[in-house]
């Protein structure tokens, strides 16, 4: 029986989020799903519905623990939850972008240093800061009752990612080579693909209150700006280090935006 072009059309978007899952997550993902570079270069747009499933995944987790366990306990858990389905992906990129950063003078430098796959004092420094305020941001969220904590993570996690799209958008692959393996997705997303990114990034931000969505809209936008502003001066372009590092930037700056806005209220 053959396809129509709608049915085609589903198939091929299936896969490509599929295609998405399996390069951005440690998820399992069908067989039948074939890689190439073209469609991991198309499966970008899905990053910000990938934060769809590792933000319900933390907040699953959250949700079971926090029945039989106290809080703290109930958000370590929550967090090591989206680090293992992730595989610490963007966690990584951004400690080798703090010690990219940190300790390179010229492009080449800063290159070379995140390229390395050894941590250093930049590196897990920075790690260590941004996993602390991230806990501490949630911590203080799960004060009133769940359901601040469970939006939030829904919310960051799928916004942060739009956030990194962006760059994509914007900025130039900066390295010269493709051996790196966020090559295959360093393609700028159409107009179309931008905007099916876009509108998964932003719909979570329904679960929040009007005050609180825009604190996250106006701080996720800030970050992308110095996203761009940063690595176009000291790279000329990104890395798929900087999309870690920029999505790690947000996600915490939306949960301190949440959390400014909900305790004003």
């Amino acid at each position: 029986m053959s396809r129509t072009p709608l049915t085609t059309m589903i198939r091929t978007q299936i896969e490509l989020l599929f295609i998405a899952l399996g390069f951005f997550t440690r998820l399992p993902i069908p067989g039948w799903v074939a890689f190439s570079p073209d469609k991991l270069g198309q499966a970008a747009r899905f990053l910000p519905l990938v934060g769809w499933i590792i933000g319900l995944i933390g907040a699953t987790v959250y949700w079971l623990a926090v029945q039989v366990l106290p809080v703290d306990l109930a958000l370590v858990l929550s967090m090591a939850a989206t680090i293992r389905a992730t595989g610490a992906f963007h966690e990584d990129g951004w400690a080798d972008t703090c010690d990219g950063l940190g300790g390179g003078w010229t492009k080449a430098q800063v290159l070379a240093i995140m390229k390395d796959s050894r941590i250093g004092s930049y590196g897990a420094i920075g790690l260590v800061l941004v996993l602390l305020a991230k806990y501490l941001a949630l911590a203080n969220l799960a004060a009133g009752d769940d359901y601040p904590v469970i939006a939030a993570l829904l919310v960051a996690h799928s916004l942060s990612r739009l956030a990194a799209v962006s760059l994509m958008a914007v900025l130039d692959y900066a390295r010269a080579d493709d051996s790196a393996k966020s090559a295959s997705v360093a393609r700028r997303p159409t107009s179309a693909e931008l905007g099916l990114a876009t509108l998964a990034g932003i719909l979570p931000l329904l679960l929040l209150n009007p005050r609180e969505a825009l604190t996250a809209l106006v701080l996720t936008a800030i970050v992308i700006v110095w996203a761009i502003r940063t690595f176009a001066r000291r790279l000329g372009g990104y890395t798929g280090d900087c999309l870690g590092a920029t999505q790690q930037v947000a996600e915490l700056a939306i949960y301190f935006g949440i959390l400014a806005a909900w305790s004003s209220t």
